[in-house]
């Protein structure tokens, strides 16, 4: 019979994307496999299901309440949660069940610990959350697989964790390699973001929603950048991609030294390509954002997403910063302050060539390209033990 695999968590592409990256790892193999995600209600989650043809199953679990009148709505939710898996599960057994991260893992891998089905978690966090915590804690998953090192220190001695690396989507692998090899591949790609071939790029993300903090940091260097000849590739968010590219057409007239040359897009979705383009990337600290960083072997100045009580993005930023792969700023908050501490470093990283490339190395050296693979091999032992 055809192997059926639960996939369980979402909310957000840093839980999606690594696990479906190993669903597609688990479609490559020789065998057929079904999948099916239990997921957040949230439209992210319909919609980057949708385009991989996963079947989808919103539950209505809710986050760990905060106040304490919140409580019973959110053991009403988890029960009625588990409930529905439990039911799923006793009329097909899955082969193994796992938690790609975030408060809608728990149902399916609690049901899955209770019906004695092999459970998983999917930890690319230096940091495990909340979730990831309590559910190894039981004692009974059968494996945690962990993107760095430095995870294993916060599970149980004896947790089964496995050093696996974050994975990654081999088509951004496979587009990465393609615009890294060819030259006139890199030329292209450039030119249709409206950007010019000969210049050194910089891109700054703040991830899919943009990073207000960062946009107007960047947004007041814009004229240093320009004077050193750079060019920029800003992913502003919906939100800012006015204001950005506003301000950006102020100061292309004013640059006299070197035109300002930008893009600035809300999102994109060929971010590959925006990666392979760059000499140098401006970002958030998100596990799987990081993962792409050193997929695509890039130099990075990061500043960790402030607003988190466990800071867990610092925590991820410095492992890539202890590695010397990226520098890492404290977000203030504030565009004054955050362009004041990011002015000598990029200063220093626009002219120093030499330690871009180190850099790059060092992010490079980070990188575990069977990631995916591994850890699709692991279920599918699992399926046929």
């Amino acid at each position: 019979t055809t192997p059926w695999y639960i996939f369980a968590g979402g909310g957000t592409g840093g839980h999606l994307f690594p696990a479906l990256a190993v669903v597609e790892a688990l479609r490559a193999e020789s065998a057929p496999a079904d999948v099916t995600f239990f997921c957040t209600q949230r439209p992210i989650d319909r919609e980057v299901l949708g385009r991989a043809g996963i079947e989808a199953i919103p539950q209505t679990v809710r986050p760990v309440p905060r106040r304490p009148w919140d409580i019973p709505g959110f053991l009403w939710h988890w029960r009625a949660s588990v409930g529905a898996c439990l039911r799923r599960f006793r009329q097909r057994r899955p082969a193994a069940v796992v938690g790609a991260g975030g408060y809608a893992s728990g149902p399916a891998v609690h049901a899955a610990m209770k019906l004695n089905i092999p459970a998983y978690l999917l930890n690319p966090d230096a940091v495990p959350g909340k979730a990831n915590r309590h559910l190894a804690a039981k004692g009974k998953v059968a494996g945690i697989f962990v993107q760095w090192e430095v995870s294993r220190r916060y599970f149980p001695p004896a947790a089964p964790v496995v050093v696996t690396g974050c994975p990654v989507r081999a088509e951004f692998r496979l587009r990465i390699a393609d615009c890294g090899w060819r030259s006139a591949a890199r030329a292209e790609v450039l030119m249709s973001f409206g950007l010019e071939p000969g210049r050194k790029t910089l891109l700054v993300t703040g991830a899919s929603q943009g990073a207000r903090t960062i946009n107007e940091a960047v947004v007041a260097l814009a004229d240093r950048i320009a004077a050193a000849g750079w060019q920029i590739l800003h992913l502003s968010g919906s939100a800012d991609q006015e204001a950005v590219s506003t301000a950006y057409g102020r100061l292309a007239g004013l640059t006299a030294a070197r035109p300002l040359c930008y893009r600035v897009l809300s999102f994109t979705d060929r971010m590959p390509e925006a990666l392979a383009v760059a000499d140098l990337v401006i970002s958030r600290a998100g596990a799987s954002s990081l993962a792409e960083l050193q997929a695509a072997g890039k130099p990075s100045i990061l500043f960790p997403y402030p607003f988190h009580q466990d800071r867990h993005q610092w925590h991820n930023a410095g492992v890539l910063a202890s590695a010397g792969a990226a520098v890492v700023i404290d977000d203030h908050k504030d565009a004054v302050a955050n362009a004041g501490d990011l002015a000598p470093v990029l200063a220093d990283m626009l002219v120093n060539d030499a330690r871009r490339e180190a850099m790059g190395r060092a992010a490079a050296g980070l990188d575990r390209p069977r990631s995916a693979a591994d850890i699709a091999e692991v279920l599918h032992r699992a399926a046929t033990a």
